[in-house]
């Protein structure tokens, strides 16, 4: 049987304005649906009734009368279908199953370790999905996709990864990831790169403030970035995700993996970056906590690097402040080009310990050119760790009531 696709689901852009305004605010009435809408009272009440008769809304009581009769609250209703939401990352990579208001259901998460292939971990994500929807007693038919958010470089109108950097696993070259998974789960599955999933997951948390313009940067074992404005996501003629890591923030200076620019700023703040700034100034005999963690100078990881930064390590805390410094440099030169309203950070350099960010955003500010006539919000953002995977779940509800 062929699949239906998300944006057939709603019939009409009419219908889909109205259910885009009621998923919006949570719950709404029909005298506010009424005033947002422009449509006059038959043409609302007709679409109403439709959607309420397709199941996509519910009514939900009544709200305060101000001197007649009470209005009609409605909802959209949770239940009416299904979304899964992917995050493959370098570390490790997640998988929710939700509900339309986006109540998680279940989750699982699988370690990116050397084994983690695409053939090893695509089977455990369709053992999972397959899993998860028999425990829950959820057919099929009630899915409406699933979203993907990825490590870049990849093609989303064919959905395919391409050539994603550092992943422990060989084989992440041209993988027809959408494809493969709607042939074996039998619903629709939409890709798109993992910064852009975040600042999706992270504008709809914020969605009740007007914020119009949002960059979101990522910072862990690459760098990752997306923007967005008056809510759409801004994309590039190829996909721009890693770009910022190849900002050039010093012109003789070190390169990182033995490829890309000189001088690029994840030379200077990734978790690679570190772990190399530790690995040689170890070996030039500073004390350090790290020389009980690990004696050996080439096997000292991110691990150990944390570890020593909770116990205040003189030399991991100085190595943490220079990468911050060096990262807000780098964001205020985003800054100074594309002036957003609020930046959202997230990452495991991020969360590693306060001071990262704290450092970086004060050094941002401080070479911003129109500061403080340009005033800008710095967030750790509201999902943390689970901005990708919720993100990419959201994608798919937002297809739902896309009108193009």
């Amino acid at each position: 049987m062929e699949q239906m696709q998300i944006e057939e689901r709603i019939a009409g852009r009419k219908h889909k304005e109205i259910y885009e305004l009621i998923r919006k605010q949570g719950t709404v009435s029909k005298i506010d649906l009424l005033e947002q809408s422009g449509l006059t009272g038959s043409t609302l009440t007709r679409t109403l009734d439709e959607l309420v008769e397709q199941g996509l809304i519910l009514e939900a009581g009544f709200g305060d009368s101000t001197g007649g009769r009470r209005p009609i609250l409605y909802e959209t209703n949770p239940h009416y279908g299904f979304v899964f939401g992917l995050d493959i990352s370098r570390l490790y990579s997640k998988l929710i199953l939700c509900d339309l208001h986006m109540n998680k259901i279940d989750s699982r998460r699988f370690p990116m370790t050397d084994a983690s292939t695409p053939e090893v971990l695509l089977k455990d994500i369709i053992a999972s999905v397959l899993d998860m929807l028999s425990t829950h007693q959820i057919p099929a038919r009630a899915v409406i996709g699933m979203g993907i958010g990825a490590v870049g470089p990849l093609d989303r109108f064919s959905g395919t990864i391409l050539e994603p950097l550092h992943f422990p696993a060989p084989g992440w070259r041209n993988i027809p990831i959408t494809p493969y998974l709607e042939d074996a789960l039998g619903f629709p599955v939409l890709l798109d790169n993992g910064a852009n999933t975040a600042i999706i997951g992270e504008s709809w948390m914020d969605r009740n403030r007007d914020y119009r313009h949002l960059l979101y940067v990522h910072t862990g074992v690459g760098l990752r970035s997306s923007m967005m404005s008056d809510g759409k996501i801004v994309y590039g003629a190829v996909d721009m995700e890693g770009s910022i890591g190849q900002m050039i923030i010093q012109t003789d200076g070190q390169r990182l993996w033995g490829e890309g620019n000189y001088g690029a700023l994840e030379s200077y703040a990734s978790i690679h970056a570190l772990e190399l700034q530790a690995q040689s100034r170890v070996k030039q005999g500073r004390d350090t906590l790290l020389r009980r963690l690990e004696p050996q100078p080439e096997r000292l990881s991110f691990s150990h690097l944390q570890q020593a930064l909770q116990a205040n390590d003189p030399l991991t805390v100085e190595l943490f402040t220079q990468a911050a410094t060096y990262f807000g440099i780098g964001l205020s030169n985003l800054l100074n080009i594309l002036h957003p309203e609020k930046v959202i950070l997230g990452g495991s350099l991020i969360s590693s310990h306060p001071s990262f960010f704290h450092t970086a955003t004060r050094v941002a500010i401080q070479n911003t050119y129109h500061y403080p006539t340009y005033q800008v919000v710095f967030s750790q953002g509201a999902l943390g760790d689970e901005a990708l995977v919720t993100g990419a779940a959201v994608m798919v509800i937002n297809k739902l009531h896309a009108t193009s």
